[in-house]
């Protein structure tokens, strides 16, 4: 008997995310242009404030989801990273992400591509509370374990996630040494946990293409196309930082291992390719590891640690872009932060980056905590969100990157005696 055939999944499912976005900037704009370009009629401007709608609803659906992703992934990676994780991948793993975060605020500082044009979202606050770093260093330990769930308070969140990981880390150890199997239950709990609010992650995400025709029309036909000469130069702004941390690494590599920045780039050019193309360094992740060890000639503890465990760490293009986001957003919005906001925006890019392994569109999700830890409007993210397509691609490949230039420095200046 034929077996039927396979049910193909809808149209839209087959459609990749990048493309449904670019189709969803067309149309948005060809709906703001027909709506007005900036001089709507009277009896449209109702309607048009209404394509806002899924916006909003994807806005508050992704910081219902960001505060118990980063838990659960932050405790995940602790349960099941492998112990070979030693203290100098986290130091290396901890420098890049530190040096990308300043490349992009220097270089957001510098060219201030907020400036460049006024983007207004009546739902916006115009002002951002003062902070107190005195205030802030005491509210380091929240006043009750759900607190910073609630209140979308990444630094208290991720301290809470650091602190459980690490018991239960060692309780994990101690059961193994002691030939128990009481650990499993909760391992395989979080894992569970994790996976189920990835799955609800991904039903947001199907909503995103309908968020950024809405606001993207409204914006286009209440504005006009004044907008978005920032979020251009925003991109260039961006493209500029992610060039300067690919001379980092290739100095970093130059100086600190035996592999030169142009057997690096050659060996490993299918990876970074693979990375831009897929948006994905768990993708990317076993061509990187057969190109380091294959192509480059690096040594199989050095290419596994840098591109197996180092790739759940590292996220160094989406700390840069969020922090440079975070700038963006207080320049259109009239606000200079100031040197200890700047500070809370580095600390909170860097805590936010540790807990996004394994999660999709991860720059999206954390940005809402980074957001929230200075007091800035969360609305801009979804504006973002038009151009975050491309710029996902980039700052995906500047991960990968951060993995292979970690592996090399692992490897030592010390050249293999197979590799000639």
């Amino acid at each position: 008997m034929i077996q039927p055939a396979i049910q193909a999944r809808p149209l839209w499912e087959r459609i990749p995310l990048y493309l449904q976005i670019v189709m969803a900037l067309i149309l948005a704009v060809g709906f703001g242009i027909l709506l007005g370009a900036g001089q709507p009629r009277p009896e449209n401007v109702a309607l048009i404030n209404n394509l806002a709608i899924p916006s909003n609803v994807v806005l508050k659906a992704l910081r219902a989801l960001a505060t118990p992703l980063i838990l659960l992934a932050v405790l995940h990676s602790f349960l099941t990273a492998p112990g070979t994780a030693g203290s100098r991948l986290a130091g290396l793993l901890l420098t890049n992400t530190t040096v990308a975060i300043i490349i992009g605020i220097l270089v957001a500082n510098v060219v201030q591509p907020g400036r460049w044009g006024a983007i207004s979202l009546p739902s916006a606050p115009s002002e951002i509370s003062p902070l107190d770093p005195w205030k802030l260093f005491q509210d380091l330990v929240p006043d009750a374990v759900l607190k910073p769930l609630v209140d979308n308070n990444v630094i208290q969140l991720i301290l809470l996630a650091l602190a459980f990981g690490i018991a239960l880390r060692g309780l994990k150890a101690e059961q193994i040494a002691q030939g128990k199997t009481d650990y499993r239950a909760i391992e395989q709990g979080i894992s569970m946990l994790f996976e189920a609010v990835i799955r609800i992650l991904h039903w947001v995400i199907v909503l995103v293409p309908l968020a950024v025709f809405g606001i993207v029309a409204k914006t286009i036909a209440l504005q006009g196309f004044t907008p978005f000469k920032s979020l251009a130069a925003f991109v260039l702004t961006v493209l500029v930082a992610l060039f300067l941390q690919v001379c980092y690494y290739l100095l970093r590599v130059k100086f600190g291992s035996w592999v030169s920045p142009q057997r690096l780039l050659t060996g490993c050019s299918d990876a970074l390719l693979m990375a831009f193309s897929t948006s994905s360094s768990i993708a990317a992740m076993p061509v990187t590891y057969e190109a380091l060890q294959e192509k480059v000639g690096l040594r199989e503890s050095s290419a596994s640690l840098g591109a197996l465990v180092g790739s759940n760490f590292n996220h160094d293009g989406t700390a840069l872009y969020e922090a440079m986001s975070a700038l963006f957003v207080a320049q259109v919005i009239g606000v200079n932060l100031s040197l200890p906001q700047q500070v809370t925006v580095v600390l909170t890019s860097i805590l936010a980056s540790v807990g996004a392994a394994g999660i999709p569109e991860a720059g999206l999700v954390t940005m809402t905590l980074v957001f929230s830890a200075v007091g800035l409007p969360v609305e801009y993210i979804v504006l973002l969100i038009a151009v975050d397509w491309f710029l996902d691609r980039c700052r995906t490949a500047i991960n990968v990157m951060g993995d292979m230039t970690v592996s090399c420095l692992l490897d030592g200046k010390d050249r293999p005696k197979e590799v000639e």
